[in-house]
């Protein structure tokens, strides 16, 4: 069962725009790489999250693609707290960006860690799913 946390409001204060839909999953489902890595994802693009683990997000994108970014090193709280925020000039976001660890304190966000992004891997997942 998937429980769904979508926080639109919070994140869009702190980070200019850029909201994220999050899933409390646990175990990471076996995936395969599609493509050739890039190096951004068109923000309005991006459907939903799932923070996979410190290193690792899934973003699944409008028309049902998924692209698995693998920071360079691991983000302290990421997975504890699983949900994160950004800012971009642009309607992009790239491997050079720096996502926010987002900690709730008292029913009050507020941003912890900033860790760098990775580059945008396309991946399937192999149960089907």
């Amino acid at each position: 069962m998937r429980k769904m946390l979508l926080i639109i409001p919070a994140i869009a204060l702190l980070s200019g725009g850029g909201a994220i839909a999050l899933s409390r999953d646990t175990a990471p489902e076996p995936v395969r790489v599609v493509s050739e890595p890039k190096s951004c994802v068109t923000i309005s693009q991006i459907r939903s999250t799932k923070v996979i683990d410190s290193r690792n997000i899934d973003f699944r994108m409008v028309g049902g693609k998924t692209y698995r970014n693998t920071l360079p090193q691991s983000c302290p709280g990421l997975k504890f707290e699983e949900r994160f925020s950004y800012r971009s000039s642009i309607n992009q976001l790239c491997s050079v960006d720096i996502v926010h660890v987002l900690h709730d304190q008292g029913g009050r966000l507020y941003e912890g860690a900033g860790c760098g992004l990775g580059k945008f891997q396309q991946i399937e997942k192999l149960s089907g799913k």
